[in-house]
C-alpha cells in the first residue's frame, strides 16, 4: 500500500508508491550519451579548456600542461560570471541583482574514465580535498555566500561530457534548498535542544533497516522520506556544518565510503545516471550546531512530472528499506 512520508527537516511530503515499479530495471529510461572521439578533459588537451584555477600535479610539471591528477578550470559556459559587482536593485515588487558568482569544473582524473567509482580511493580523496581547497578559497570573496558542489553523471542527469567530472557554483545568495534545510533544522534544535541530524543518525543506526554502510566516522543510508528510488545520503558522525572545515583523516575515510556507495549503486542499478550534491552551510555563517554538512546521491531512475511540479510532492516507487537492503547485499 502507498504511504505518505514527511521529511523531518524541511517538512516535505513524499508519496511512497511501490506498485509503480517491480524491480530496479523497470525504472530505467535514459537516452544514450553521444560518445565523441575528442575528450577536452583528457590529459594532453589542456588547451581545450580555460586556464586552470587549481591542479594537483606531479612534481616538475607545468600549469596548463600534462602531469596533473585532478584539475579545476572555469566552466566554459558559466551560469554566473565572477567579474563585477552585485548592484542589487528593485523593479517594482521584484528584486534583482547582477548574475555574479563562480562556476568551476573539477576534472577528476587525466584519463578518459566515465565512472568515479572506478577511480582509485586515493584519486577520490584528492577530488574531495580539491573541493575543500576551492571552498576555502571562494570563502575569501565577500561577494559570495554559498557554494554548491555537485556531480552530474549521464545525460539524463545533466552531463554533457562523459569524462568523470564534477562542478561547483558559488552564489551571492543562499539556495532555497539549503535555506529550507537550515530553517527546518533550526526549528527542531530550538524546540528540542539537539540536532535533528544527530537524532537521525542515532535512529538509523538503532533500526538498521535503511543503513547501507556504517563506518567509524560516516553513515550511508536511504532516508526515511526518500524522494527518489535508491536515494542515498552520506552523513558524518561528528558535528560540522561546513564541508570546508573537514579534516584530512575524515577525507581519507570519506574517499572509501563514497567509492563504495557509488559502486554499489552502479552494480545494483546497471550503471544508472545519477547526481550527487554536497550540502554545506553558507560562508557567512559561523559553525551551526543545528546543521550538518552531508552528501545526497540521487540515481535518475524516474522522471519528475506534473504532479510533482504542481504539488511539491514526490512519488517514489521504491521503499527506502527495500532499497537499502538491496544495496547492502551488493558485494563490492
Amino acid at each position: 500500500m502507498p504511504e505518505l512520508r514527511k521529511d523531518p527537516i524541511v517538512q516535505r511530503w513524499v508519496v511512497m508508491a511501490p506498485d509503480r515499479a517491480k524491480r530496479p530495471s523497470d525504472l530505467r529510461d535514459e537516452p544514450t550519451v553521444v560518445d565523441s572521439e575528442f575528450d577536452p578533459f583528457a590529459e594532453g588537451n589542456e588547451d581545450a579548456t580555460p586556464p586552470e584555477i587549481l591542479a594537483y600535479r606531479e612534481h616538475g610539471s607545468t600549469a596548463n600542461g600534462p602531469g596533473w591528477r585532478v584539475r579545476v578550470v572555469p566552466n566554459k559556459f558559466p551560469a554566473l560570471q565572477v567579474e563585477g559587482n552585485l548592484d542589487k536593485r528593485g523593479d517594482g515588487i521584484y528584486d534583482m541583482m547582477n548574475g555574479l558568482g563562480a562556476h568551476e569544473v573539477i576534472i577528476e582524473c587525466p584519463h578518459g574514465e566515465t565512472n568515479m567509482s572506478r577511480l582509485s580511493v586515493e584519486n577520490i580523496r584528492e577530488v574531495l580535498w580539491v573541493y575543500h581547497d576551492r571552498l576555502v578559497d571562494l570563502k575569501r570573496d565577500r561577494r559570495l555566500v554559498h557554494a554548491l558542489i555537485f556531480k552530474n553523471k549521464g545525460m539524463l542527469a545533466g552531463a554533457s561530457l562523459q569524462h568523470s567530472h564534477s562542478q561547483m557554483i558559488a552564489t551571492p545568495v543562499v539556495p532555497i534548498t539549503i535555506w529550507e534545510e537550515m530553517s527546518g533544522a533550526l526549528e527542531f534544535y530550538n524546540y528540542r535542544g539537539r540536532s535533528i541530524f544527530e537524532d537521525m543518525i542515532q535512529q538509523e543506526l538503532a533500526t538498521g533497516t535503511r543503513v547501507v554502510l556504517d563506518t567509524a566516522n560516516f553513515i550511508a543510508f536511504c532516508p526515511y522520506a526518500s524522494r527518489f528510488p535508491f536515494e542515498t545520503w552520506i552523513l558524518p558522525k561528528q558535528p560540522g556544518s561546513h564541508f570546508e572545515n573537514i579534516q584530512r583523516q575524515a577525507v581519507d575515510e570519506l574517499g572509501q565510503v563514497l567509492k563504495t556507495i557509488l559502486r554499489k549503486l552502479e552494480l545494483a542499478l546497471d550503471d544508472p545516471p545519477y547526481n550527487y550534491v554536497i550540502h554545506t552551510a553558507p560562508f557567512n555563517h559561523a559553525e551551526l550546531p543545528h546543521f550538518l554538512w552531508h552528501i545526497e546521491i540521487f540515481p535518475r531512475l524516474t522522471r519528475v512530472a506534473g504532479f510533482e511540479w504542481g504539488s511539491g510532492f514526490y512519488i517514489n516507487p521504491v521503499f527506502p528499506e527495500e532499497a537499502a537492503k538491496f544495496l547492502r547485499e551488493i558485494d563490492v
